[in-house]
């Protein structure tokens, strides 16, 4: 196969800190195997529309501690059709393109996939998602960040809380996985984590004995010196999420509950340490997947190595949150926080 000469770099769907230094780092081992980087801006739309830069090691500068994305990132509808996907193969074609660096989640992958239908360059990709949910990579570039700044959150809402002897309700990101939920949970002693691996509401019956139990769980507490209570849970969990859960609630223990939903504020931000330097590695490990022609790979970390795990597998949802950690909070952790005060 002939060597690359000139790839092509787009961040695609939610953005997650930590981009950036991917970006960095792309385009830093690039420079080092005399490759040419062309960044396409919001996300596949950059592609469909023409719309890029060339990248150096000058434009990166200073990029590794920025929150967001150097590239902009999009979601993009004309992707889901085969037109766009012909005109994004046809923008590659047009500027001999020879390989694809996708930094993104499920759905990012998704495209790329759908995309080698109408295109035969080299495709990576690099996992950017807060939600943590991609499989066969221990975390996802953002992740680490993400949890950290809702512990930061939660721990000043616990001080309102304690102040007013109030119940929080605290709505975490994650889509339809409890990545965050449980590891923020956790980390800030929430009374009740609530999540898509222990929290089951199928029918109205189910939501009924759901209510009952959290409720019982409240009252027990109040019975104590305990002054404040905190309940995790994920969005998408809840019909009319954190706010109807709080009314819900209300009309159960007759206790005021408050519901905050932190929202994007987990997306933003510098990235911590930890994301920085997964960031770096799978950004290098990305150049030198296509320096060795390999192809529809996404660059993963497990146990500490970086490694590749094919597109495929990477997209499958099968990834789950540690079981270690779902029973130390049902059975150790929450009762223990209820019985101590």
């Amino acid at each position: 196969m002939q060597k690359i000469k000139k790839v092509a770099l787009l961040t695609s769907g939610g953005d997650a800190p930590g981009m950036n230094a991917a970006i960095r780092a792309v385009v830093l081992a690039a420079h080092h195997y005399k490759i040419e980087i062309i960044g396409f801006k919001h996300g596949y739309n950059g592609l469909i529309n023409q719309d890029f830069f060339i990248l150096d090691h000058k434009q990166v500068h200073g990029l590794i501690n920025q929150g967001g994305t150097l590239l902009k990132s999009a979601r993009c509808k004309e992707f889901h059709h085969q037109d766009g996907l012909k005109q994004a193969a046809n923008t590659l074609i047009k500027e001999k393109i020879d390989a694809l660096i996708v930094i993104g989640g499920d759905g990012s992958f998704n495209g790329l996939l759908k995309l080698q239908q109408h295109w035969s360059g080299q495709v990576i990709g690099i996992p950017g998602t807060i939600d943590n949910d991609i499989d066969g990579t221990d975390h996802t570039i953002g992740f680490t960040t993400a949890v950290n700044t809702a512990i930061e959150a939660i721990d000043k809402i616990r001080d309102t809380a304690d102040a007013f002897e109030r119940v929080f309700i605290v709505e975490l990101m994650g889509r339809h996985s409890g990545q965050i939920t449980f590891n923020v949970g956790v980390a800030c002693a929430a009374e009740q984590v609530l999540s898509f691996e222990n929290f089951f509401v199928n029918t109205e019956k189910d939501r009924s004995a759901r209510l009952n139990e959290i409720a019982e769980h409240i009252k027990k507490a109040q019975t104590t010196t305990q002054s404040s209570y905190i309940i995790v849970i994920a969005e998408n969990l809840w019909r009319g999420g954190a706010h109807q859960l709080a009314i819900d609630l209300k009309q159960y223990t007759q206790t005021d509950c408050t519901a905050c939903i932190l929202g994007y504020i987990q997306r933003g931000g510098s990235p911590v340490a930890e994301d920085r330097i997964l960031a770096t590695k799978m950004g290098v490990a990305a150049i030198k997947a296509l320096n060795d022609n390999k192809t529809g790979l996404m660059i993963a970390e497990q146990n500490n190595t970086i490694t590749t795990v094919s597109l495929s597998t990477a997209i499958q949802h099968q990834k789950q949150v540690s079981q270690n950690l779902i029973d130390a909070q049902k059975n150790i952790l929450a009762m223990s926080a209820q019985s101590s005060v």
